[in-house]
């Protein structure tokens, strides 16, 4: 059996030993690679192929998160993806989602809070944990063929192309902006698309009703 994998990017050295300290406390036959920029990112993926998961900082050496993330989603379409961060805006964070995130986790929460929120993006959940607010999603399966949508992803999408926001679609549909965002997560990767605009015009090809 192959050993999980997992990728800590941090540029902060105490920082990123401190995290690869607790994640090696509670995944002990976990294989942790480190990283202090985006070039040894790449590096490591290349050398070594695609994680199981990575860890990775928003602000460090050569990480672009548009470019970044988009690299990393073709070249490990199966790993998950998660920012650990010190910005805590609703901005930064839904754009990350939007990016191709799994999860998304201030560096100002707890050490236990971390681990739980690390743990359930490993069990395929969509996670994001902030000071005070913790919240993770249902699992949402990816979507296989974007000529088989749901109801509730046209419905997304339908939002989408008439510019409506992540909580304007949630009020509409009666769903919390973390499940829209959760499913546009998906409605990006199924796409290809790195905004919303690009979203909208690839998805208008297969229509949202």
């Amino acid at each position: 059996m192959n050993r999980e994998r997992i990728i800590v990017a941090d540029d902060h050295p105490l920082f990123r030993e401190s995290l690869c300290r607790l994640v090696a406390g509670h995944l002990p036959d976990a294989e942790i690679s480190e990283a202090g920029s985006a070039a040894e990112v790449l590096d490591l993926v290349e050398r070594e192929g695609a994680p199981d998961l990575f860890l990775l900082d928003l602000l460090f050496p050569g990480m672009t998160p548009r470019e970044t993330l988009s690299l990393l989603r073709q070249r490990c379409p199966k790993s998950s993806i998660v920012i650990v961060s010190m910005l805590d805006d609703e901005a930064t964070i839904e754009r990350m989602m939007e990016l191709g995130a799994d999860g998304y986790i201030v560096k100002a929460i707890s050490g236990s809070e971390m681990v739980e929120a690390i743990m359930a993006v490993r069990a395929g959940r969509f996670v994001i944990a902030r000071p005070g607010q913790s919240a993770a999603g249902d699992v949402i399966p990816a979507i296989t063929d974007i000529m088989d949508l749901t109801a509730r992803q046209r419905e997304i999408l339908a939002g989408v192309i008439a510019g409506k926001s992540t909580k304007q679609i949630g009020r509409e549909l009666d769903l919390s902006p973390f499940t829209v965002r959760n499913h546009l997560t998906q409605l990006f990767r199924a796409f290809k698309a790195g905004t919303r605009a690009e979203l909208a015009s690839k998805a208008q090809v297969v229509g949202p009703h």
